[in-house]
């Protein structure tokens, strides 16, 4: 089972990959981007910013995306694979770069070549509001992707929402200014109860 953690920076998706990773001992836990060799080191050059273009940067989002369906989720797909984002991501922040003028139904579709046909069986996207986002960013130091604001990050977000229903993917939305105990055991649930009706089918 593919399932992906998607929300802007501080959303708190990490947070909880890594008490999943307590539960399920077994798991493939993987990232976007950074979750291959070749993604660690594309990883490197956006969040330092030494990217320009922004079509720039969502071509080293598809390489990136490109090579961890190869390499990690197709080989484990019939494992417990949880990755933190997935393309969600990369198609929101790629529509919200003010240039890049593509459209989203054409950003979805280079996406689908990455792909490979491989979509998430179950998504948690977590939402977080202004206030909480900026409590949140003003307590960490920023990389590139966050210096672009608040407003940006939300505009992300909204861009999120909209991908998934578009792509009518399996999402549980995630209050994100729940407690990390409440949400985890959300989680939990929700992961169970996907798994148990895979199962009976």
């Amino acid at each position: 089972m593919y399932i992906v953690f998607e929300g802007v920076d501080t959303s708190g998706k990490t947070t909880q990959i890594n008490l999943l990773k307590k539960r399920y001992k077994d798991a493939i836990i993987t990232k976007e981007p950074g979750g291959t060799s070749v993604g660690v080191k594309i990883r490197e050059l956006l969040l330092k910013g030494e990217v320009k273009s922004p079509l720039s940067e969502m071509f080293l989002f598809l390489a990136d995306r490109a090579e961890l369906i190869t390499e990690i989720i197709k080989p484990n797909i019939n494992s417990l694979v949880l990755s933190d984002r997935s393309f969600i991501s990369g198609i929101a922040y790629a529509k919200s770069a003010d240039k890049l003028e593509l459209s989203l139904d054409e950003i979805i579709k280079v996406n689908s070549y990455a792909l490979d046909g491989v979509l998430p069986d179950l998504v948690f996207l977590f939402i977080v509001d202004e206030e909480t986002i900026s409590k949140r960013l003003g307590a960490k130091e920023l990389d590139a992707i966050e210096k672009r604001g608040i407003k940006y990050l939300l505009k992300v977000q909204d861009y999120m929402r909209e991908i998934t229903k578009k792509m009518k993917l399996k999402t549980i939305e995630i209050d994100a200014s729940d407690s990390v105990n409440n949400i985890e055991e959300k989680i939990f649930n929700e992961i169970e109860s996907h798994h148990t009706k895979e199962d009976k089918k």
